[in-house]
């Protein structure tokens, strides 16, 4: 059975189309899904707003703990490190990351950077070894398959790649290069732009985002069987 972890970060709550100043991420990710799930309606979600309930932002504490090897913890470094657990238990779960990451001030929010922050750790999603010839870090989820789906959606427009201002997006490539990291390299995205314009180019920016993640289910989904005759 597929298994889904679908990720919204934005700080605006309900959707763009049916509830007023909805957000654009959380109309996208939620298409993917319900997409997703006319394909493959056995799908497990799992399904974490961090948006609405943000990680605790990395500390010391956090820090100390992660890198104790973890026969050698204190008690309070199993507390301090408990959602970071849960958070990296839903994610190791996960065949597909379908995440909804609005642009703010050109970079994704800081609920989602804590997100981040809380999944990529040594020892559950990427080693390191001090006495390893070449690189000491690498990657834990290399042999996983996973795949991620970046959904995002920006004021201004241009922000694609050869765009006029792609240089100055830090959303997906920030977001792929964590993920990477750990090794979920296969990633794919979607993005609504103008909204700041909101004229007929955010629609058609709307429809186009809308059409591209109905291509990204049929591409990415497994193929049913058909059925027997």
């Amino acid at each position: 059975m597929t298994t889904l972890l679908h990720i919204d970060s934005s700080a605006r709550n309900g959707r763009s189309g049916s509830d007023p100043y909805g957000s654009h991420t959380r109309r996208l990710s939620q298409r993917f899904v319900d997409r997703w799930q006319e394909q493959v309606p056995e799908t497990k979600i799992i399904y974490r707003d961090v948006g609405m309930q943000p990680p605790a932002p990395v500390t010391g504490s956090w820090i100390q703990a992660a890198f104790t090897p973890p026969a050698k913890r204190e008690p309070w470094m199993h507390e301090v490190l408990a959602e970071s657990d849960v958070l990296i238990d839903e994610l190791l779960q996960a065949d597909v990351i379908v995440a909804g990451v609005p642009m703010y001030n050109f970079g994704p929010p800081a609920q989602f950077k804590a997100y981040i922050d809380n999944v990529v750790r040594v020892g559950r999603t990427f080693g390191f070894d001090r006495s390893r010839p070449g690189d000491p870090y690498w990657p834990l989820l290399a042999e996983a398959g996973k795949k991620l789906v970046i959904l995002s959606a920006r004021g201004d427009f241009g922000y694609d790649m050869g765009g006029r201002v792609a240089a100055i997006n830090h959303v997906e490539p920030s977001v792929r290069t964590a993920f990477g990291y750990m090794g979920i390299w296969e990633s794919f995205g979607a993005a609504i732009e103008y909204d700041e314009f909101g004229d007929e180019r955010l629609a058609q920016s709307i429809a186009r985002a809308e059409a591209d993640v109905d291509g990204l289910v049929l591409r990415l989904a497994p193929q049913r069987e058909p059925a027997a005759a």
